[in-house]
């Protein structure tokens, strides 16, 4: 019986599911293991191989789930700073939502995965959040999903319904936009030139007004092109001019790794930023500085300007 072709749309069920790209493959892998010792009593006449996989890993993510705080991002803990000078004092004890590194799995199981989305989703009871993304984004039928957890047809239409309404309250998501869009990618290549230059001016022209700039773990957010900016200014100020920016993707949003000039030449790893392009302006940047995050996406720690990787 072959298991392995579904691990990589399995690791992004779980993603959505923990939010955490490292967690996603533990479970993935703790359910291929349950998968292969329960092989002999699985049953073809009443479920696919991929249907009987997505129960036993639901299941996974469950217990996983059981007593665990939800995975924020800063935005969805308190009201914007207006101070571009505060502290940047990570909070560690938080759970931080992390993003999804593209290149790990295949093309097709990343559909709906942007960073909005997830953190939305996070905020439903787990059993909800099960059934939603089994039923909207992987496209199961209800009873499928029934048997994946054991319930009625009706309780599952039921659970979509309060995971939908749950879900329509937190607000707007973000709209789905490819990064390798011509237009969304020339938003990027500036953002890139003006953040290579140290061009504030730049940067704040290519945001909207009402742009967010958040870095866990580091809990303080921005609003705002004005602040945005404010803050960019005491970035370049603190960790000098000359970044390097290596883009990529994430979460199916265009990506960058940004890197910071180092004294004695070179460049080493700072952080990961996580774009969302709409209307031709950038709306939102999630920066990732988590070790384990730069680790998820097999980003080296020192590069020399001319080995970056463009668009691809």
């Amino acid at each position: 019986m072959e298991f392995e072709a579904y691990r990589g749309e399995l690791v992004a069920y779980c993603y959505r599911m923990l939010g955490s790209f490292q967690e996603a493959e533990d479970l993935v892998q703790e359910t291929m293991l349950r998968a292969w010792k329960a092989r002999d009593r699985y049953d073809a006449a009443r479920a696919s191989v991929r249907t009987w996989l997505y129960r036993i890993a639901t299941n996974v993510c469950l217990t996983a789930l059981e007593g665990r705080a939800r995975r924020p991002l800063p935005s969805g803990l308190g009201a914007p700073s207006e101070d571009p000078a505060a502290p940047l004092t990570p909070a560690l004890d938080v759970p931080w939502l992390q993003p999804f590194p593209d290149a790990r799995v295949e093309l097709e199981a990343r559909a709906d995965l942007r960073l909005a989305l997830v953190a939305a989703m996070q905020v439903l009871p787990a059993r909800q959040r099960a059934v939603l993304v089994l039923r909207e984004v992987l496209q199961f039928s209800a009873a499928e999903v029934a048997l994946q957890l054991g319930t009625t047809v009706a309780a599952i239409n039921s659970t979509l319904q309060r995971a939908r309404a749950a879900l329509a309250e937190v607000g707007d998501v973000g709209e789905v936009t490819e990064p390798n869009d011509p237009a969304v990618r020339a938003v990027v290549e500036r953002y890139v030139e003006a953040f290579e230059a140290a061009d504030v001016p730049a940067l704040v022209r290519l945001l909207t007004d009402a742009a967010v700039l958040e870095m866990p773990p580091v809990p303080l957010w921005y609003r705002g092109s004005r602040d945005y900016g404010r803050f960019m200014e005491r970035v370049f100020q603190m960790r000098g001019t000359g970044w390097v920016m290596d883009q990529l993707t994430a979460n199916g949003q265009p990506a960058l790794a940004a890197y910071a000039p180092l004294p004695g030449g070179g460049h080493q790893v700072h952080t990961l930023q996580v774009l969302t392009v709409a209307g031709g302006l950038l709306t939102h940047n999630v920066v990732f500085a988590d070790p384990a995050v730069i680790a998820a996406f097999d980003l080296p720690t020192h590069i020399s300007a001319d080995k970056v990787r463009r668009p691809r």
